[in-house]
């Protein structure tokens, strides 16, 4: 029973260990100096677009991005989860059926709420 704990456990500290040392290798690096810093001009200046901003950079996206991307993020997962289901099928039984099914009939509530709330209209 405590040897499901350890293994646990030691994902736990392979977790922390792992995300300190993407947070403290740039740091070291940067005080060694193997990585430089010495910003210019050119550093700074907008390479993505080519041109700089004018005004506010700050924009304000409407919520339908957000709402959209819910729902694609909601039927990516369905996706997932029913492939391995639909490879194992004659294996599950009833059981596997009647869950998928109800995992299903949750998606399809979260996509009748989207589209009753007309969120999925473009305008």
């Amino acid at each position: 029973m405590l040897i499901g704990y350890g293994y646990i456990g030691l994902f736990l500290i392979a977790t922390i260990l792992f995300t300190l040392s993407m947070v403290l290798i740039p740091i070291a690096l940067r005080l060694i100096k193997i990585v430089p810093d010495k910003p210019n001009k050119t550093k700074n200046d907008a390479f993505e677009c080519g041109m700089t901003t004018i005004g506010k950079t700050w924009v304000q996206f409407n919520s339908r991005y957000y709402f959209y991307a819910l729902v694609f993020l909601a039927l990516d997962v369905l996706a997932i989860f029913l492939y391995p289901w639909a490879v194992g099928f004659r294996n599950l039984g009833w059981d596997g059926f009647i869950a998928a099914l109800v995992f299903i009939l949750i998606i399809l509530v979260g996509y009748i709420y989207a589209w009753k709330k007309k969120v999925l209209e473009w305008k």
